[in-house]
């Protein structure tokens, strides 16, 4: 129970000093570049889920972060992280990679679809709910879900609870959804890294 009040608290603060503070000095948003391939998992999901893989409604920029909103995101992220239990796609299915929405089990891109499932039951525009691609610092691929907000893009991560500013995770940044269309994706400019040179994600 007390823990339980703290992380209430505690996230009060945050969303307090988020929208009363003052501007962010690192860019709170990534920047975008030109398209890119869809990883193979998500062009198969789009195979099965083609409602989920369309146009989106008009991009009319980052959605304005209330503190209701950023309740739900939080609520979201430790639900999702909470439930689901981490497993591969190979012990999951036997494949080495399969996107598709967990039960009690998933990889991390699983979270990801869960994640932007809810939150897009919570009232959230798909073209701010961007699935992404990220190298970890061990070189390791990794999905995470992507909030845009006027406030920043924030990471939704199955490896933390705590819901960070893209800038202030460790991750490299490389690619995500487009938020014209869910079925596409594009190049992100990660301005903190030493240039990466080409990456295979898929």
């Amino acid at each position: 129970m007390h823990k339980t009040i703290a992380k209430t608290a505690a996230a009060v603060a945050l969303i307090t000093g988020l929208l009363a503070g003052p501007a962010l000095a690192l860019p709170a948003n990534m920047t975008v570049g030109g398209s890119t391939n869809p990883p193979v998992g998500h062009y198969e999901f789009c195979k099965s889920h083609s409602s989920e893989c369309s146009l989106t409604s008009p991009d009319r920029g980052p959605a304005v972060l209330t503190r209701d909103g950023w309740k739900k995101i939080l609520e979201v992220n430790y639900e999702v992280n909470q439930t689901i239990t981490p497993m591969t796609d190979m012990e999951i299915h036997g494949v080495e990679e399969k996107w598709s929405y967990p039960d009690v089990v998933g990889d991390c891109e699983d979270y990801v679809l869960l994640k932007r499932r809810k939150l897009i039951e919570s009232g959230f525009s798909a073209t701010d709910l961007l699935i992404t691609v990220v190298l970890q610092p061990n070189g390791d691929g990794h999905a995470v879900l992507t909030v845009r907000t006027d406030r920043g893009d924030f990471i939704l991560d199955n490896m933390r609870s705590k819901v960070l500013l893209w800038s202030e995770t460790e991750y490299t940044f490389l690619k995500r959804q487009s938020s014209e269309n869910a079925g596409r994706w594009v190049k992100l400019q990660d301005g903190r890294a030493v240039a990466v040179g080409t990456v295979r994600t898929e």
